[in-house]
């Protein structure tokens, strides 16, 4: 049951999931000051699909979920900071897909290190290729590509 969210005080986490042949697909990363938690399963209170990697040494502050439903309750203002938290996750799970709707591996690729300039030494590039929906080898070959522009 997914019944907390996390905050990432320090440190950096890979979700993923385990396809049908047993391949771990990552489907994103997390940095400090950022909440995790699959959504989803977390507002329905059910079993989350995904796995959590911490990818180094992490703090994490549990929320649980009766207690962020009591905050509601207790303080206005809680509720708007919990709406932003979902206008936020909204945004990236759509970013994410449209971008395997629009956008080419490469613009994938320099889209994730324009946004996330610090990440690009923290994840490992089986990790990141995972993530772009591509195989290391053609990462490898973007890269060469761009570093030879």
């Amino acid at each position: 049951m997914q019944t907390e969210m996390g905050f990432i005080c320090n440190g950096l986490i890979r979700r993923f999931y385990i396809n049908e042949k047993g391949n771990q697909i990552t489907t994103g990363f997390t940095k400090e000051n950022e909440y995790i938690t699959d959504y989803p399963a977390f507002i329905r209170q059910r079993a989350s699909k995904y796995y959590l990697q911490c990818l180094e040494p992490t703090t994490i502050v549990k929320l649980p979920y009766d207690s962020i439903q009591e905050t509601y309750s207790k303080f206005r203002n809680s509720e708007m900071q919990g709406r932003l938290i979902a206008e936020n996750v909204l945004t990236i799970l759509n970013d994410r897909v449209e971008s395997f709707l629009f956008n080419t591996a490469e613009e994938r690729y320099l889209k994730f290190i324009s946004e996330n300039p610090n990440l690009i030494q923290r994840v490992s590039l089986t990790h990141l290729a995972s993530f772009l929906g591509i195989e290391r080898q053609s990462l490898s070959r973007i890269r060469s590509k761009l570093a030879k522009k």
